[in-house]
C-alpha cells in the first residue's frame, strides 16, 4: 500500500511505500528528533518517489553526516530522513501522511537515540 505525503504548504509531495504499514511507527529521543517531535514510519530506500517539489526540499546533516534529514524550504515541515541507525531505510513523517492521524495509533514506542548503536 502506498501513501501520499505532503508538507504543510503543499510545495512538496511524495509517494511513499512503507515496509510494514503504520506498524513501524516510533519516536526517537536523540537531540534532534526530540526537538523535531515527529513520529516516523519506515520505508525502504526505493520506497519514496518525489512527485513534486524536489527543488523545494532542503537537507540538514550534523555530527557523523550519516543521517540525511529533509524539510520543505517554504513551510519547514520535516518530510523524511535517511536513517543513521539503518542507512538502507528512510524514516517518514507519520504526521505528513495524508489521511493518517498519529493520535489514532495510541502510544508510539520510543527508540533510544541518546545511546545510539553507531556510537558504540
Amino acid at each position: 500500500m502506498s501513501h501520499r505525503l505532503t508538507c504543510h504548504c503543499g510545495a512538496v509531495e511524495l509517494q511513499v511505500k512503507l515496509l510494514d504499514g503504520l506498524n513501524t511507527a516510533r519516536r526517537c529521543d536523540c537531540s534532534f528528533c526530540r526537538r523535531r517531535g515527529a513520529a516516523a514510519v519506515t520505508a525502504p530506500l526505493d520506497g519514496i518517489t518525489i512527485i513534486k517539489g524536489e527543488d523545494n526540499l532542503t537537507l540538514y546533516q550534523w555530527n557523523t553526516n550519516t543521517a540525511k534529514h529533509y524539510f520543505c524550504k517554504t513551510c519547514g515541515i520535516y518530510t523524511h530522513h535517511q536513517r543513521r541507525s539503518n542507512p538502507n531505510e528512510y524514516g517518514v513523517n507519520l504526521g505528513a501522511l495524508e489521511n493518517v492521524n498519529p493520535r489514532d495509533l495510541g502510544d508510539i514506542d520510543w527508540a533510544d537515540g541518546v545511546n545510539h548503536p553507531s556510537d558504540k
